[in-house]
C-alpha cells in the first residue's frame, strides 16, 4: 500500500507546487484578466485610507462606522478559490499600494466577505463596516465591491525579523504582505493536527527555545527575561484554513505533509512569506508561498550507545489501556484512557512495542499504564514485546495487583536472562507521598521499587515514579507556583518522602545503589529535582547529555520531565545516559489515534516508534560493581 499512496502524494505535491507558482505574489498567472495599471477606482465615494482604518493602536479608531477602502488583494482566502488545500477564512486581505510613511500604522486589513469575486492582484474598492473581531481589524457587512483593475503589481513583502522589540510591534503590519527571511526553528507543532498551525522561533541563546527552569533556578530573575525573549522570538505559520483537522495537511514548504516528506520540531524554515494575520490571541502568517525547509533534526533510528553491561530505561507510554470506555482503574470505577477501541489499541500497541524493542534495555520503568486489578495491560504489553523480540525475553515485576489508587500506574519489566529480582517489590503508597497536602485526593502516583542482581553479582534498585502533573491545580494555597506550575509543593513533598522511604531500604536489598526513573513532572532546576540532588542523587541526564537535554516539548520550549537520578554510590557505576528523540519532535498527526482523521491523514500512521508517546524515553548504561562480601 505504501508505494501507491506515496505516488499519489507525490502527484498531488506537484499540483500544489504548480498552484503555488500560479498564486504567489508576482507569479505569472496570478491575476485574472488583462493586466492593468494601478489606477484609482472611478466614482464619487470618499475613500478612507487603510492606515486610517487601522489606526496607530491595537484596535481600529473607526469601529462601527461605514467606510470605503481601496487596495490590491494580497491574500485570497475565500472559499472555492481553487487551491488544493481548500483555504478559507471567509474573505481576503487588501493592502494599499501607497502608505502614509507612519511605521505605527498598517497598510493592510481583512475584508470579511466570502461572496465577492476577487483574486490576488485585483485592485478593489470596498464599502462596509469597520470593526475589530477578536483583535483583528477588518471590514465586514460589505455593501459594495468594485474590481477596478486586474494584474496589479503587488507591494513588495515587508521584511521582518525576530525577535521583535515587543510582540505588539507586529500590529503595525497586520493585514500586510510580509516575509521572514531568516532561518526559524520549528518550535512547536501541538496544533498542527487540529488547526494546521506550526509555531516558528528565531534561535534563542543560539538554539531552540528552552524551559527556563530546565537551566535556571526558579527564583532567578533571568527566568522572566527568558520567557519574554521566547515570546518575542516566535510567530505562528498557519495554513489559511479555519476548520478543525484540516485535510490534506500542509507542510511548511507549501506541499503536502507525508511520511516521506515530513518535518520535525528542530527543523528550520526560511523565507516564510504571506499575510500577517491575528487570531486566537497570536500573530500568524497566512502563507502565500512555500517556505524553505531544512531537515535539520532527522529521525534517530536507535538510541545513542550508553555503554555498560546493563541498560535501564524509562518510558511514559501515554495511557496504555487494554480496556475501553468505562470500568477502568483498581476499583473498576474510573473512565478508561488512551485508545478508544480495539483498532486504536492495536495501533498504539504496535508503536509502543516498536519503541521498547529498539531500546533493547534490560529493565524498563513504564509510566502511564493501566492500573487494572489483574495487571492485564502490563501483561498484554509484555506478551506483545516478547512476540516482537523473542519468547520469554521480558517479564513483568508482579505486584500482585494494582499499584496505588489512580487509573494509571507505574510498572517494571525486565529481561530474566540478564537480571534476577532480589526479593519482592516495594510500593510507596503512603498518604504522605500520594497526597502530602491532605487534599483528600491522590495526587502523586504510587512509586514502585525492585532490586535486581546481574550475572556478576552487582545489585541495584530501580524505583519508578510519576509525580503530579503541572496541568491542574491542587487547591492548596501556595501549592501552585507561577513559575514551576501547579502542584509544585505537592511534588516537592513527594520527593522528600521518596528519599525518606528509600533510606529505610524498603526492598531489603542491603545495597545503597538506587536508580530513580520516571516522569517527575518537574524540570531539572525545579524544587522537586533540586531536593533529590540535595540528598546526593546525581542527575544523569544533566551529567551525560547536558542542560540542553529534553524529553518533552511544551508551548514551544524544551526541557526534560523524565529523569534518571543515581544515588551517590551508584553514580560511579554509570557508563552513560541518553534521550531517544522519537516522540517530542514528532507531530501527533502520525500517532495511533483515528479520531476525526480523514483517510489521507489516517494513512500517515506507521507501526514504528515515532510518536508512540508524547515523551521521549531515557536510557542509562551501568557497569555494576558487586558489593564486597564479609571479611
Amino acid at each position: 500500500m505504501a508505494g501507491p499512496v506515496r505516488s499519489l502524494v507525490g502527484a498531488l505535491a506537484l499540483v500544489v507546487v504548480a498552484w503555488l507558482a500560479a498564486t504567489s505574489p508576482g507569479a505569472p498567472g496570478a491575476a485574472r484578466g488583462p493586466a492593468q495599471a494601478a489606477a484609482a477606482c472611478a466614482g464619487a465615494d470618499v475613500v478612507t485610507p487603510i492606515h486610517v482604518v487601522q489606526g496607530s493602536g491595537a484596535a481600529t479608531p473607526l469601529a462601527g462606522r461605514t467606510v470605503t477602502v481601496e487596495g490590491v488583494v494580497v491574500g485570497d482566502l475565500q472559499p472555492d478559490d481553487g487551491d488544493p488545500f481548500g483555504t478559507d477564512l471567509g474573505g481576503y486581505f487588501l493592502q494599499a499600494t501607497e502608505g502614509d510613511g507612519d511605521p505605527r500604522t498598517s497598510e493592510g486589513l481583512f475584508v470579511f466577505d466570502a461572496a465577492a469575486d476577487v483574486a490576488v492582484g485585483d485592485r478593489v474598492r470596498v464599502t462596509g463596516r469597520a470593526t475589530e473581531f477578536n483583535g483583528l481589524t477588518q471590514v465586514d457587512r460589505v455593501r459594495s465591491t468594485t474590481v477596478c483593475g486586474r494584474g496589479v503589481a503587488l507591494p513588495a513583502p515587508t521584511r521582518l525579523t525576530l525577535p521583535v522589540a515587543s510582540v505588539s510591534d507586529l500590529e503595525a503590519y497586520e493585514g500586510m504582505l510580509v516575509t521572514f527571511p531568516q532561518a526559524l526553528y520549528v518550535a512547536d507543532h501541538a496544533d498542527f493536527d487540529r488547526f494546521g498551525e506550526v509555531v516558528l522561533s528565531a534561535p534563542v541563546a543560539g538554539g531552540r527555545p528552552r524551559q527556563p527552569t530546565a537551566y535556571l533556578d526558579p527564583d532567578d530573575p533571568a527566568v522572566a527575561a527568558a520567557l519574554d525573549l521566547a515570546a518575542r522570538s516566535r510567530i505562528t505559520l498557519d495554513d489559511g484554513r479555519s476548520v478543525q483537522n484540516p485535510d490534506p495537511p500542509r507542510h511548511p514548504h507549501g506541499g503536502f505533509f507525508a511520511l516521506d516528506d515530513l518535518f520535525r520540531a528542530g527543523d528550520t524554515v526560511a523565507n516564510v512569506t504571506g499575510v500577517l494575520h491575528f487570531a486566537f490571541g497570536s500573530y500568524r502568517v497566512q502563507p502565500t508561498a512555500g517556505a524553505d525547509h531544512v531537515a535539520l533534526n532527522p529521525r534517530p533510528e536507535r538510541p545513542d550507545d550508553v555503554g555498560g553491561e546493563v541498560r535501564a530505561a524509562a518510558f511514559n507510554v501515554l495511557n496504555y489501556f487494554d480496556d475501553f470506555g468505562a470500568g477502568c482503574g483498581p476499583a473498576g470505577d474510573d473512565d478508561c484512557r488512551g485508545a478508544d477501541d480495539a483498532e486504536e489499541f492495536a495501533r498504539q500497541r504496535a508503536k509502543v512495542v516498536a519503541a521498547l524493542a529498539a531500546l533493547d534495555a534490560h529493565v524498563i520503568g513504564l509510566v502511564e499504564i493501566e492500573n487494572d486489578a489483574d495487571q492485564g495491560a502490563t501483561r498484554d504489553l509484555v506478551a506483545a514485546l516478547n512476540a516482537a523480540t523473542y519468547p520469554g525475553a521480558y517479564q513483568p515485576v508482579d505486584t500482585g495487583g494494582p499499584v496505588g489508587g489512580d487509573a494509571i500506574r507505574v510498572a517494571i519489566v525486565y529481561r530474566p536472562d540478564a537480571l534476577t529480582p532480589v526479593g519482592p517489590p516495594a510500593v510507596l503508597d503512603a498518604p504522605a507521598f500520594l497526597d502530602p497536602n491532605a487534599t483528600g485526593e491522590e495526587r502523586n502516583r504510587a512509586a514502585l521499587a525492585q532490586t535486581f542482581e546481574d550475572a556478576g553479582g552487582g545489585r541495584f534498585t530501580v524505583v519508578v515514579n510519576h509525580l503530579k502533573s503541572k496541568g491542574s491545580p491542587c487547591g492548596v494555597p501556595g501549592d501552585d507556583d507561577p513559575v514551576q506550575g501547579d502542584c509544585n509543593v505537592t511534588r516537592l513533598l513527594a520527593a522528600r518522602a521518596l528519599h525518606g522511604w528509600l533510606a529505610t531500604d524498603p526492598t531489603g536489598a542491603g545495597d545503597p545503589d538506587v536508580l530513580l526513573l520516571g516522569d517527575l513532572n518537574a524540570y531539572a532546576r525545579e524544587d522537586p529535582v533540586a531536593a533529590l540532588r540535595a540528598e546526593g542523587y546525581v542527575d544523569l541526564i544533566a551529567r551525560f547529555v547536558g542542560e540542553d537535554a529534553y524529553t518533552y516539548l511544551f508551548d514551544g520550549r524544551l526541557g526534560y520531565l523524565d529523569h534518571a537520578l543515581a544515588s551517590a554510590t551508584l553514580a560511579p557505576q554509570v557508563t552513560g545516559a541518553t534521550v531517544w528523540h522519537v516522540n517530542a519532535d514528532e507531530v501527533d498527526l502520525i500517532d495511533y489515534d483515528t479520531t476525526f482523521k480523514a483517510p489521507a491523514q489516517d494513512a500517515l500512521y506507521a507501526p514504528d516508534p515515532y510518536r508512540s508517546s508524547d515523551h521521549d524515553p531515557v536510557v542509562v548504561g551501568l557497569r555494576l560493581t558487586p558489593a564486597p562480601g564479609p571479611p
